[in-house]
């Protein structure tokens, strides 16, 4: 019956990112896209105060908007770890400061929809996560 529910109802996209001005705005914009936003925080999933596993349970996001920030290759690797025991199925839309390099690290990975630039190019974080929905409805 949940799952009837959330086929007809809104998409969810989780932003997880460190800082709390980057994830109110990306918030607002894909709030104002129509979609149900939930939010983390990088460094409580590191720290353990924020339960990863029970977050996805919880949420059941469509995309997960991760900001991927320096020192790029740990925080690859910890993105990698999670996606590995918590995050199998979910696509993501990476947001970072420094593209090319991290799109070079993350090469072809089927599960990253999208590497934008930065995370306060709002439009292109919207258009991403859309299409990054679209593509998960389709394949569903």
């Amino acid at each position: 019956m949940e799952e009837t529910a959330r086929a007809s109802g809104p998409h969810v996209a989780a932003v997880i990112n460190t800082s709390p001005d980057t994830v109110d705005l990306l918030k607002d914009a894909l709030e104002k896209a129509g979609l149900l936003v939930v939010t983390g925080y990088t460094h409580d999933i590191r720290d353990g105060s924020l339960d990863l596993r029970s977050f996805v349970t919880t949420h059941r996001p469509d995309v997960i908007v991760y900001d991927l920030a320096p020192p790029y290759d740990r925080n690859w690797a910890f993105l990698q770890h999670l996606r590995s025991t918590t995050l199998g199925g979910y696509r993501f839309v990476l947001t970072t400061a420094n593209r090319r390099y991290v799109e070079t690290l993350v090469g072809r990975d089927e599960r990253v929809y999208e590497v934008v630039g930065k995370a306060d190019d709002l439009d292109a974080i919207v258009q991403a996560v859309r299409e990054a929905v679209r593509a998960r409805d389709v394949s569903e």
